[in-house]
């Protein structure tokens, strides 16, 4: 077990980090940028490193330097938090090279979950039921394109495979719509994510937004806790969560808390994670997981 935890995050988060490693007796590396320097976190560490300036790109998401913090202060684990690098599949995989324990999923799984499409059909293999769509790839032709929306039934989503927080989808209503949104969510996606592959959802109207998180050790055991209720969102982000969620078809929320523990399993997940669903008339499609 690492002895001493570098925490590459700040605020909220770094605090709770920090209570949890004093309650097991571990020390505590925190990183700041030049701009964060009272922080209150950083007064509750054993060590602290400045990593850059004031911008988060030039400190709390720059990799080589948080990775010098970790081997100049003697670390051996590295724990992200959430936000920042915590999604990254390529910082996890450089804290792994570095020999570092990375907190959290490996970087395998972390990539795999991150590209919706992969995500859907992993989902898919461990029978978690999907928003119906077509997650092949879309060709070029234009007449190919609407041969496929037309199987997939408008409405319709155009979504980015690798989109998050709100941006890269797009309802489509009809299929004179089509083409533009199409190009528009590519680019989107392309300036947004750096990858421009799409897929096409069934447009479910009226859903709640139904997420659960889960815990599991990277050996094939998981633990579900429970169900959060963030249908309360503007521009497809969440405003208020609320736990648990309520008036749930009992035997579908069963069915599917043991499909995210299978899925959780298959993967060999590890560490804290969120798997989010459409619900809509009782019945549940999985969307992505957060890692």
């Amino acid at each position: 077990m690492p002895k001493k935890i570098l925490i590459a995050n700040r605020g909220e988060i770094a605090l709770r980090a920090l209570r949890a490693c004093k309650e097991l007796d571990l020390k505590t590396v925190a990183i700041y940028s030049s701009g964060d320097k009272e922080l209150k976190h950083l007064r509750l560490a054993d060590e602290t490193v400045c990593v850059g300036p004031a911008s988060p790109l030039e400190s709390y998401l720059n990799i080589p330097s948080i990775l010098s913090a970790a081997e100049v202060t003697g670390s051996d684990a590295i724990y992200p938090g959430y936000g920042f690098l915590a999604e990254d599949a390529d910082f996890a995989e450089r804290c792994e090279a570095s020999g570092f324990v990375f907190i959290g999923p490996s970087s395998n799984v972390i990539r795999q979950m991150g590209d919706k499409i992969t995500a859907k059909g992993l989902a898919e293999d461990s029978n978690i039921p999907i928003v119906p769509g077509y997650k092949g790839e879309i060709p070029e032709a234009e007449d190919a394109i609407k041969k496929i929306a037309a199987g997939v039934g408008y409405p319709m989503m155009i979504k980015a495979s690798a989109g998050g927080g709100g941006r890269g989808m797009r309802v489509v209503q009809e299929e004179s719509e089509l083409i533009a949104s199409l190009q528009l969510t590519k680019q989107e996606a392309k300036n947004a994510f750096g990858n421009d592959t799409i897929y096409f959802e069934k447009f479910i109207q009226n859903p709640r937004h139904i997420e659960v998180q889960i815990v599991a050790d990277g050996k094939g055991n998981a633990i579900h806790l429970g169900t959060r209720d963030c249908s309360m969102q503007r521009r497809h982000q969440k405003i208020i969560e609320e736990a648990p969620a309520l008036d749930i078809n009992q035997e579908s929320l069963q069915k599917t808390l043991k499909a995210c523990l299978t899925l959780c399993e298959n993967i060999q997940y590890s560490g804290v994670g969120t798997l989010e669903f459409l619900y809509e008339d009782g019945k549940f499609y999985f969307i992505e997981m957060n890692t």
